[in-house]
């Protein structure tokens, strides 16, 4: 892959193959032509030898896609054999339904800490652990050097704690601040996240 540009729209359809592989696995299956994925994924089957040959292509003519094994690849593309580290700031109904319900570690993350400025609720417990002071976020940053902030803070703080934590060298940014992050730092990634828009945009489809 060195030296090569994957596009946006690529990387966002790995995931939806890995699940994908990851059911035909549950179900036995083990191999796949490319008419046949793109039959079950929506998707054409060229679309999807493009995006494969993007990584090197996996497949065999005649044969297909060996399930297992193009998981794997696609899994270690993600970076899925490894774990990033990942903080949460905001602890509130939407954080700790985060902290408690995703799968980080399936997703290829470790939740290490939680965060927030509301006393009445710091030292209480979150799953596995403790809400800490949004006073000690600087410090336990620079120290343990997360890979990722989870920002489920108000759209208000947002730009302001995004501030501090490049600061802190923090450059993976999952925004549910409701306020689109626009960062400068080429080190940085954000992916704003709005569930009212997918919403929005159901609505649209369902019609009037």
């Amino acid at each position: 892959m060195a030296g090569r540009t994957v596009s946006n729209s690529v990387i966002r359809r790995l995931p939806r193959y890995y699940r994908f592989l990851s059911e035909l696995r549950q179900k036995g299956t083990t191999r796949i032509s490319s008419g046949e994925l793109a039959a079950h994924m929506n998707l054409t089957a060229s679309q999807i030898r493009q995006d494969l040959n993007c990584f090197g292509g996996f497949g065999q003519q005649g044969y297909g896609y060996n399930v297992d094994q193009l998981q794997y690849e696609i899994g270690r593309i993600l970076g899925l054999d490894t774990e990033a580290t990942a903080i949460l700031i905001g602890a509130g109904n939407l954080g700790q339904t985060i902290a408690t319900h995703i799968n980080f570690k399936k997703c290829g993350f470790k939740l290490v800490a939680i965060f927030d400025q509301n006393e009445k609720i710091i030292g209480d417990t979150v799953g596995d652990l403790k809400i800490s002071d949004m006073k000690d976020l600087s410090a336990y940053c620079r120290k343990v050097k997360p890979d990722v902030a989870i920002m489920c803070i108000p759209r208000a703080h947002a730009q302001e704690i995004v501030d501090e934590l490049l600061a802190c060298g923090v450059f993976g940014f999952w925004n549910f601040s409701q306020r689109d992050l626009v960062i400068e730092d080429e080190r940085a990634h954000v992916e704003n996240i709005r569930l009212a828009d997918s919403l929005m945009a159901l609505r649209y489809h369902i019609g009037k």
